[in-house]
């Protein structure tokens, strides 16, 4: 029988015999339209006021990378829900067909699972990838989205970055957890050159998934083969229409000063097409933001308590 939303999986804390009540979040779990079974978690109480806040991560990332703003957004004086979604191949979400690693599939498993959890509106933080499908979602599904949070990712994404990228995505994984710690560093150390060596250990339990003590791909190695065919003379063409489909809905941008995915000329056009975008920059980190850090979870927390507040009906504005 098929894992229903709120199902308990004993996988998906991520520790053998793990239960719910060792978890600050709950898994739940849904089928994609191909027959896939899918997982998430939430943070929160399903009465918390407000949006609830749907977090996606990026290309081979998962919902561990949200931990730490999740749980700081859920807690506190005026809680939020979160919700934490694994894409199709990441995480603890069943593989599939290489084909059906795109956008557009990974918006409609999204579509679907916030329908599975009774959720019709949102505010979307997209890590990467993640902030890809929030676009789509805001072109094919507007209703669903409230707001949303780009994290460094824009319509138009910098070669350089997709290059380094292709470098290390579905490469084996490494022997041992300090070996994977050391692996990152040498990869990712120009993105984050502030991390000392229990920052580079936390960021490798984020990426890897441990069986049996030691590091495995968190993801499906089969996602690397799109990047190996990446043609740096054939740069991928913008997708502005995408960006300002989020017209009509407050929006935000983390931008990693060092990043080489996001410049900081196309935060300035991004501001151009959304008079009303709040642009928040991190400094020290690349591609792409961690969201460890307190004045970016100060400032996730700041805008979203701005989305909740309706804007004024017109024919309010000749009383204000």
């Amino acid at each position: 029988m098929a894992n229903q939303p709120g199902d308990i999986d004993p996988h998906a804390t991520g520790s053998p015999g793990a239960t719910r009540q060792s978890a600050p979040w709950r898994p739940v779990a849904w089928q994609s339209r191909d027959g896939l079974t899918l997982y998430g978690r939430v943070w929160g109480e399903d009465t918390a006021p407000g949006l609830p806040l749907l977090c996606l991560p990026g290309l081979t990332r998962n919902a561990d990378d949200y931990d730490a703003i999740a749980a700081t957004l859920s807690s506190g004086d005026t809680p939020r829900r979160v919700i934490c979604f694994d894409f199709r191949g990441r995480g603890r979400s069943a593989h599939a067909p290489v084909e059906t690693y795109t956008p557009p599939t990974e918006a409609d498993d999204t579509a679907l699972g916030l329908e599975a959890l009774g959720i019709d509106r949102v505010a979307i933080l997209g890590t990467s990838r993640g902030g890809m499908v929030a676009m789509v979602l805001a072109l094919t599904k507007p209703q669903l989205v409230g707001a949303a949070i780009l994290n460094d990712i824009a319509p138009v994404i910098e070669t350089a970055g997709l290059l380094r990228i292709a470098g290390y995505v579905g490469v084996a994984p490494p022997a041992d957890w300090n070996e994977a710690a050391a692996m990152l560093q040498a990869s990712q150390g120009e993105m984050f050159p502030s991390l000392d060596g229990a920052g580079w250990r936390r960021f490798a339990r984020q990426l890897f998934r441990d069986e049996g003590g030691r590091p495995v791909l968190s993801y499906d190695p089969k996602i690397g083969e799109a990047f190996r065919a990446f043609d740096p003379a054939k740069p991928m063409q913008p997708f502005w229409p995408a960006f300002e489909a989020l017209a009509g809905v407050p929006a935000m941008v983390i931008h990693g000063a060092l990043s080489d995915i996001l410049s900081a000329a196309t935060v300035a056009e991004m501001a151009a097409r959304h008079p009303h975008l709040t642009v928040h920059t991190v400094a020290d980190e690349g591609h792409a933001p961690l969201l460890w850090d307190e004045p970016t979870q100060s400032a996730v927390a700041h805008f979203l308590a701005a989305a909740d507040v309706p804007p004024p009906l017109a024919a309010d504005l000749f009383t204000l």
